[in-house]
């Protein structure tokens, strides 16, 4: 065929394929160790599925008083701790999680929409952390059906589910639920119950249901935390009791606040407000109490939603963030707490830099 002004017609040139960013695995991306354990790690620089490197890597230690490594990749636990081993070679890094002789907790709410990327980011910090993992509700978007757990959830925070201990939210469908994650969801129909990690008794609760003063709930949690042995506790569910995002705080949660406020348990995660929120340690009034009061977070953070504004203020809401995708990792010593949020930078276009970090006593 010829154009007008004779010019003939071909065929575009091809556009080059776009060149796969290096990438590092490292063997062994996450691990607890106790004093004086010692892992030996290897590492391999990528492109796509081809091999570039397998050595010539650069070792680091975030923190050489929990676990230091040398030339070889040898990591030495030196003191508990969680700390991370970095890999660096051609200005690209790969971490491995090292925990020593602790305990660790890592998760996030809201966190799995097939519309969306950010919960694969979320995962790939899971990739990377020891322990177990918590989910906060709200996993699959929207509805939570077993379909959307299978395509949304399952090839990201899914790969982690063996070692995941979930609450549902108000976007889960209870049945599917169950169905999902079995026996690690605790008894059909009921979504709470508990287990232990070290020093340290976890409850998972479940916000869909009753928990009004009397209800099943309620007495089965005033029962367990009567029950615990131990000087340390920690619980998690989907609404939050106090927040200052558009989801607001939920007094309907009260019942529940009162029972571990009785109970002197020490920290409290929840979901549902897409912000990150931590407030200082509250007494049963939520008045602030920082001797004997349980700290809560927010983290709905998991990347299954556009993140929400922050509204009014709530009192001794110590640090908010409402632009960084991210997980929220604690760790547990026999009678204290460290809790340090990790970003997903970049995660879904939405991601951001922000991180927090600190401690505290068990009581």
């Amino acid at each position: 065929m010829v154009l007008a002004g004779g010019c003939a017609d071909s065929d575009p040139a091809p556009r080059p394929s776009p060149i796969e960013p290096l990438r590092i695995e490292v063997t062994q991306p996450h691990a607890i160790l106790s004093v004086p354990d010692s892992l030996r790690l290897s590492a391999t620089l990528l492109r796509g599925d081809a091999i570039v490197a397998r050595a010539g890597f650069v070792w680091s230690s975030s923190d050489p008083t929990v676990v230091e490594v040398d030339t070889t990749g040898t990591v030495r636990a030196r003191a508990p701790g969680f700390a991370f081993v970095r890999a660096a070679l051609s200005g690209t890094v790969a971490d491995a999680g090292i925990g020593v002789d602790v305990h660790i907790l890592a998760g996030a709410g809201d966190i799995a929409d097939c519309d969306r990327a950010d919960d694969e980011a979320t995962a790939a910090l899971l990739d990377r952390i020891p322990g177990t993992v918590f989910t906060a509700g709200d996993n699959a978007y929207p509805d939570g059906t077993l379909e959307q757990y299978r395509t949304c959830y399952d090839p990201t925070w899914g790969r982690h589910k063996a070692r995941t201990r979930p609450t549902s939210g108000n976007h889960d469908t209870p049945a599917d639920f169950y169905t999902y994650f079995g026996p690690s969801a605790g008894n059909p129909g009921e979504g709470y119950y508990s287990y232990d990690l070290g020093a340290w008794h976890i409850v998972a609760l479940n916000s869909n249901i009753p928990v009004d003063p009397g209800s099943a709930q309620e007495r089965w949690l005033r029962q367990d935390l009567a029950a615990n042995p131990r000087t340390c506790t920690l619980l998690y569910w989907h609404h939050p009791r106090f927040s200052s995002g558009t989801v607001t705080s939920s007094t309907r949660l009260q019942p529940l606040w009162q029972v571990l406020s009785d109970a002197d348990a020490d920290v409290v995660v929840t979901g549902h407000s897409h912000t990150y929120e931590r407030f200082a340690p509250l007494g049963d009034d939520g008045t602030l109490e920082p001797l004997e009061g349980t700290r809560q977070f927010v983290v709905g953070t998991g990347g299954g939603q556009a993140m929400d504004a922050f509204a009014t203020i709530e009192a001794n809401s110590e640090v908010r963030n409402n632009d960084t995708r991210g997980v929220l990792v604690l760790i547990l010593y026999p009678a204290r707490y460290e809790w340090r949020f990790l970003p997903a930078a970049g995660a879904g276009g939405a991601g951001g830099t922000f991180s927090d970090a600190g401690s505290g006593n068990c009581h």
